[in-house]
């Protein structure tokens, strides 16, 4: 077990987790395919995923103030709220054949996506100080069932009524209802008496100060690329003519690499610090780009999706560890909406531009077009930590 005892608020995010996760997941498996089917052009395929990013993004920081004004819980049940009204907008824009309406849905996806992603750092609320990259990992965890039930969950139903996936929304509406039920009993420790006597005022300091800069380039670059990727992957995979049970199991076996890991990366980081397991994720990405770039058999395909999915964990949650590093309790919803702010803002160029790069230059493009960018990250991350020890050896003599 990823915590040395058991905590019940821990568990019930990591519960909670594995159930709105399964939403996500559903988005991802079918946003794509089904932008195919409504998009008025192929090249728009992707957008209802761009919009999807979108709703993210622009919900970060609001959610944010939300969660430090009335609370967590009020955040979440926000957050669930817009989970259920997705499933039924976008199980409605499917019966009527609506291209508009099926992206004003994934608008409330993106929105409920971003409160989930909240739930690894409310995790670090419920627990003491050396607890917290446990705490993180152990939620995240949640997604293993996430990424099962997803994809089952597409399975299962898809074929339910005449119109292919609108029983899949409708469920994901209930599984939203259920999260929510499950998030009511969280229940978070009191800050302590200095940390509630100091509000938090102005954190343009810490979100200059390189750390920082270095940690928000990684969790962007981890995050960017796996959604750029996998935002491509089904639809990729369908223009191939693979059979789409086989797209649901690779769909499946991405979203379980993405959070198996987790089980055991909060000890890993803890043992051997965030910087070297994000550098161990970088570079799982970026092999991930070369099994995409090497074949477009359904083994390739899965292959680069195993990759990518444990590059994601050990890039995001390390990075997502390495802010907490950066910022004192009183600041930490603040500090932590921005980071999340740019991450997933910096999602949506991705999304916008996979469809497009797809139709027009094809899957081994937009698999190499991954390296770049990890590069880049792993660059500044050898950087920071060469800056570091430099900054170690002055203070010494």
């Amino acid at each position: 077990m990823p915590l040395s005892r058991f905590n019940p608020n821990v568990w019930r995010l990591t519960i909670a987790q594995a159930l709105s996760g399964a939403n996500s997941v559903v988005v991802y498996a079918t946003g794509a395919i089904i932008g195919n089917m409504l998009a008025p052009t192929p090249s728009l395929a992707t957008l209802p995923i761009s919009v999807f990013v979108i709703g993210m993004a622009l919900v970060t920081l609001p959610i944010g103030m939300v969660a430090r004004r009335w609370g967590r819980t009020v955040a979440f049940m926000i957050g669930n709220a817009c989970g259920a009204v997705m499933g039924l907008l976008a199980a409605y824009a499917l019966t009527v054949g609506s291209f508009a309406l099926f992206c004003a849905a994934m608008l409330f996806g993106g929105a409920y996506a971003a409160v989930v992603l909240t739930f690894r750092f409310a995790a670090a609320e419920c627990v003491e100080p050396q607890e917290r990259p446990k705490a993180l990992s152990t939620v995240l965890a949640g997604g293993v069932v996430a990424g099962v039930l997803g994809p089952q969950l597409v399975s299962a139903t898809m074929g339910l009524a005449s119109q292919a996936y609108v029983v899949t929304y409708v469920a994901a509406a209930a599984v939203a209802a259920l999260s929510a039920l499950v998030l009511v009993g969280v229940r978070f420790k009191r800050a302590p008496a200095q940390a509630a006597a100091q509000p938090a005022g102005n954190v343009m300091p810490i979100v200059g100060q390189p750390r920082f800069l270095v940690a928000m380039l990684c969790g962007v670059v981890s995050y960017m690329m796996m959604n750029f990727m996998m935002t491509s992957a089904p639809l990729a995979m369908d223009l191939c003519g693979i059979d789409r049970t086989h797209t649901n199991t690779g769909i499946e076996m991405h979203v379980v690499a993405m959070y198996a890991p987790s089980f055991f990366t909060g000890r890993l980081i803890s043992r051997f610090g965030a910087p070297l397991i994000i550098q161990c994720g970088l570079l799982l990405i970026g092999l991930a780009a070369l099994a995409g770039m090497s074949g477009m058999s359904v083994g390739h395909f899965w292959l680069a999706l195993v990759l990518l999915g444990i590059g994601w964990n050990f890039g995001f949650l390390g990075a997502s560890a390495l802010v907490l590093t950066c910022h004192a309790p009183e600041e930490g919803a603040k500090v932590q909406a921005i980071n999340d702010f740019v991450v997933f803002g910096t999602m949506v160029m991705g999304s916008f531009l996979s469809g497009g790069l797809l139709d027009a230059f094809g899957w081994s493009t937009v698999s190499g077009l991954i390296l770049v960018p990890v590069v880049l990250a792993m660059a500044s991350l050898s950087w920071l930590q060469h800056s570091q020890r430099n900054a170690q050896v002055r203070s010494a003599v």
